[in-house]
């Protein structure tokens, strides 16, 4: 038995981004953590969906205890920031959101969750955070920097493949399923979402885990509604869009050269 250390910036993250994984590293008898950096203070919930005197923090909590059980995840740690807001934003400058954490500090909290429990894998985000928000870079750079300092020897940053997701849209427009007005403009760097097929080195198929992944998502009722994009389309679609998690691990490659994150452990 190997440990994986998830490790994300918001409660819902680690459904979306990793919970394939985490799964199937429960399956196969490995110990999953999942570390929160943040409380999810800023989500949006409507009117009336919150009981009398309960803050939004305290609902995302219970929500993120709900999806690791789902996911296989046996602790559940909170490093105790608050959410930045998305880039741009004036909640970015609040002393005590993680974009504004000490990167040593933080990556001193995470070790320490590294430490005990002897981590063998680590996953982080990529280097823009999937998709530059402020929490997800900052995920990237204390994570990096947290598997230093414990010495964890394998280190993910989860990722979504760009070019993957531009063949996927521009079929859908060639099969009339989207309309070519709403494609990105990817020449111009009008889809910063992922990382380019070259860069990544980790293509693993977690098909057999959607069920979980999406009960998961499911499970943080306050921000993924059931018609929301994650849960309203259909399971063909959800498979293509869910079914395979993408990293990039230093050191390997060049090309896609592993399809599991806790092989040989």
């Amino acid at each position: 038995m190997a440990t994986l250390v998830s490790f994300h910036a918001h409660p819902d993250d680690e459904c979306i981004v990793a919970g394939g994984v985490m799964r199937k590293a429960f399956e196969e008898g490995h110990r999953v953590v999942l570390v929160v950096a943040t409380r999810g203070e800023v989500g949006e919930v409507p009117d009336g969906f919150l009981d009398e005197g309960e803050e939004l923090w305290q609902r995302r909590v219970q929500e993120t205890h709900a999806s690791a059980e789902v996911l296989g995840a046996k602790r559940v740690e909170f490093l105790g920031y608050t959410d930045s807001g998305m880039m741009g934003e004036p909640r970015n400058d609040v002393p005590g959101t993680f974009w504004q954490a000490d990167v040593e500090e933080a990556a001193q909290r995470l070790a320490e969750i590294l430490r005990e429990e002897r981590a063998d894998v680590l996953t982080v985000y990529d280097d823009n955070g999937g998709y530059g928000h402020p929490d997800h870079i900052q995920v990237h750079r204390v994570g990096m920097r947290a598997a230093e300092l414990a010495g964890t020897p394998r280190v993910y940053e989860a990722t979504s493949n760009s070019d993957e997701m531009r063949r996927g849209m521009e079929e859908a427009v060639r099969t009339g399923q989207m309309k070519a007005e709403d494609l990105p403009d990817f020449e111009e760097g009008g889809a910063e979402f992922g990382k380019p097929e070259a860069v990544l080195t980790a293509r693993v198929d977690v098909s057999a885990y959607l069920p979980q992944k999406r009960a998961a998502m499911r499970a943080h009722a306050s921000q993924i509604s059931e018609d929301s994009f994650f849960l309203s389309m259909p399971d063909e679609g959800f498979a293509w869009a869910f079914g395979v998690e993408w990293f990039i691990r230093a050191g390997q490659g060049p090309g896609i050269t592993e399809t599991d994150l806790m092989a040989g452990l």
